[in-house]
């Protein structure tokens, strides 16, 4: 029980999980586990299973996708980002890799616990839903800035 209040101590500070209702952080805190991720490993593989949500709180990750010429940095993740989302979706699935650059402390969560307890909550689900909207729209935000920098007129 003690671990459980660590975890939602660490929940309530990070940046994904402001203003969740304590019943919610309560739920997270029950399907997560802290976790370091050492640089150069990949937490997440294109094709996996996506089985595994992170809440980052130092550290940094860099999304890859697979290119002919090597992998491509997407983006890279600090303190207070999320890193997979794939989990939320069937097949559940890996869309990239995640590649640790910097050595990382997160909280792991158990996607199909989560997924449980979103189905069983709709309230604690649709929570966890706006929050992942927020992610999507400032992932895609990125891409897009990127791609202008990669694609667009060159002065």
């Amino acid at each position: 029980m003690s671990e459980a209040l660590g975890l939602e101590d660490v929940l309530r500070e990070h940046p994904f999980t402001t203003g969740m209702r304590p019943e919610h952080l309560r739920e997270l805190a029950g399907c997560a586990r802290e976790v370091l991720l050492a640089a150069g490993t990949f937490p997440i593989r294109e094709g996996d299973a996506a089985d595994t949500f992170y809440a980052l709180r130092d550290g940094a990750v860099a999304i890859e996708v697979h290119a002919p010429s090597g992998p491509l940095v997407v983006q890279t993740l600090h303190a207070g980002d999320v890193l997979g989302w794939s989990w939320l979706f069937p097949p559940y699935r890996s869309a990239f890799d995640a590649r640790v650059v910097e050595p990382a402390r997160a909280l792991a969560f158990d996607a199909p616990c989560l997924r449980g307890k979103a189905e069983r909550d709709h309230e604690l689900g649709y929570a966890l839903m706006l929050r992942m909207a927020r992610v999507f729209t400032s992932r895609l935000a990125a891409t897009r800035l990127q791609l202008l920098d990669l694609y667009g007129p060159r002065a």
